[in-house]
Parts: structure tokens; C-alpha cells; sequence
């Protein structure tokens, strides 16, 4: 299969197998990055503080607990 590069515009729009091809690997990578978002800012929600209401609740295993610095980001 030839690379993506090969084709022009026209070309790519106009052959389905490299269109397909090309949509699923682009699907892929979009449910991907959603999974690794929502992963990443549910630990940093959990991470930060607490709302109102939130803050004697338990912190659940699967998320690690950070520790503060005095000087973060120096």
C-alpha cells in the first residue's frame, strides 16, 4: 500500500480502500485520545481540591495521591 503522502487530494478522495483505511485509523485515534482525556482529568480532578461538600470524601485506590511542594514549578 502506498503512503498516505502519494496522494493527492483528489486521489484520496476518489479510492475507498485508502479512504477506509485512513477513517478507521482516524476513528481510532480519536476514541483513543477521549479515553486518555477523561483518564487524565479524572486523576487531576481528584487531585485538586475538593468542592464544597467534597472534602472529607474518600480518595478511590485506583487514583494516586501527588504530593504538594512548597515551590512548584521553581
Amino acid at each position: 500500500m502506498n503512503s498516505l503522502f502519494n496522494y493527492t487530494l483528489a486521489e484520496f478522495a476518489s479510492n475507498p480502500e485508502v479512504n477506509s483505511t485512513y477513517s478507521f485509523s482516524l476513528i481510532g485515534i480519536i476514541v483513543i485520545g477521549f479515553i486518555a482525556t477523561v483518564s487524565i482529568g479524572s486523576i487531576a480532578w481528584y487531585n485538586s481540591k475538593r468542592p464544597p461538600g467534597w472534602e472529607n470524601q474518600e480518595r478511590p485506590d485506583i487514583v494516586p495521591k501527588v504530593k504538594k511542594q512548597e515551590n512548584p514549578g521553581l
